[in-house]
């Protein structure tokens, strides 16, 4: 009977299929060389609800990770090639990508959590610009959002809902802003700013009245209809099993 027992990479494109990998430190010349060009990747933001494939559980993020997007809303790392079941890039391939063994993941363990790559690493020397992420960070915290959760439960319900609207808007107006006034391409936002407040504001606790308010609001913002589950989005790769989301 034919031994099935893998030892070794097939290049079979199996992990390429279950989502991108996330960023380290290591790959940050991957970047800069533009191998990995930056509408190519994508940011969890420190707080943010993301699965932890070691602890097997949504966590916050502890901090940045940044992650190469998937092809259309698939899982499908973004440099995978369909056609050919090769990747674009293996020869220059971040360092997830390298270690990562099917049948033995004691490797990918040991660096998933190290040393990641946040944004201040590849754009804290442009002027200007780091100084915009750096206050949407801010003032978009995912701390902030739960306070208001936490607040939309007590006697200040309505400021509560009002500052809902009000951190959507800004999140909403920051992103125009960067590519009317800036002259960046469109497709960087998610890695500048995170995915869209109107997109993860779904994941959090909110009943069927705040989301009415905010879906009718002066600002005309659009809600996703169902809690979002950030081990069930399909977009970017954002619950990649073999290489990890955060």
């Amino acid at each position: 009977m034919e031994n099935l027992e893998i030892t070794e990479c097939r290049r079979c494109g199996t992990c390429c299929k279950k989502g991108g990998p996330s960023l380290h430190v290591e790959d940050m010349g991957l970047v800069e060389k533009g191998i990995i060009p930056l509408k190519n990747l994508f940011t969890i933001r420190e707080g943010e609800p993301a699965n932890d494939n070691i602890k097997g559980s949504i966590q916050p993020a502890a901090a940045d990770i940044i992650k190469i997007k998937g092809q259309g809303n698939s899982l499908v790392c973004g440099f995978f090639d369909y056609k050919n079941s090769i990747c674009k890039i293996y020869d220059s391939r971040p360092v997830e990508c390298m270690v990562l063994k099917c049948w033995d993941t004691s490797d990918i363990e040991r660096i998933y959590s190290k040393s990641r790559l946040v944004r201040k690493d590849l754009i804290a020397n442009i002027d200007g610009l780091w100084d915009l992420v750096e206050e949407h960070q801010k003032r978009c915290s995912y701390d902030t959002i739960k306070n208001f959760v936490s607040a939309y439960n007590s006697d200040k319900k309505i400021d509560s809902i009002k500052s809902v609207v009000e951190l959507i808007n800004y999140d909403k107006q920051i992103r125009q802003l960067i590519i009317e006034q800036g002259g960046l391409d469109i497709e960087i936002l998610e890695f500048l700013f995170g995915r869209p407040l109107t997109e993860t504001i779904g994941m959090f606790e909110f009943d069927e009245e705040i989301k009415n308010y905010v879906r009718n609001s002066r600002y005309n913002i659009k809600l996703p209809c169902k809690k979002r589950n950030p081990d069930a989005s399909e977009k970017n790769g954002y619950n990649s099993k073999a290489q990890g989301a955060g």
